[in-house]
């Protein structure tokens, strides 16, 4: 299910449902099963694969209506939990050299943001 633009929702309820599959709740009563092992088995991010430990996966906890794990070494957008998507494209694409993180960068000569 897509969330509607301008909505704001919050994960109200998780409950493990074995392996790394995971039941949602959140704060619109909208249920979603996400299934994380691909996520963590694709990750090139050490923070995020300490999680494929499963006692440590299972450490999940909600804070603030977000769904996270240690000290927020690993967490997704609300938004794609909703949706179904756990995709790790952005995190490929940064491993890859073909976008990075950080502000965004000025031009040169230019006083404007691109």
């Amino acid at each position: 299910m897509k969330l509607a633009p301008g909505i704001e929702v919050n994960i109200v309820g998780a409950e493990s449902v074995g392996d790394y599959r995971l039941w949602l709740t959140f704060s619109d009563n909208h249920l979603a099963l996400i299934d994380l092992e691909p996520v963590l088995k694709r990750s090139l991010n050490p923070q995020t694969r300490q999680f494929l430990e499963v006692e440590r996966f299972l450490s999940f906890r909600l804070e603030w209506g977000n769904l996270v794990w240690g000290d927020y070494e690993m967490c997704f957008p609300i938004e794609e939990l909703y949706e179904g998507r756990t995709g790790i494209s952005s995190e490929l694409a940064v491993a890859e050299g073909k976008i990075t993180y950080g502000p965004p960068q000025l031009a040169v000569g230019s006083n404007s943001r691109q």
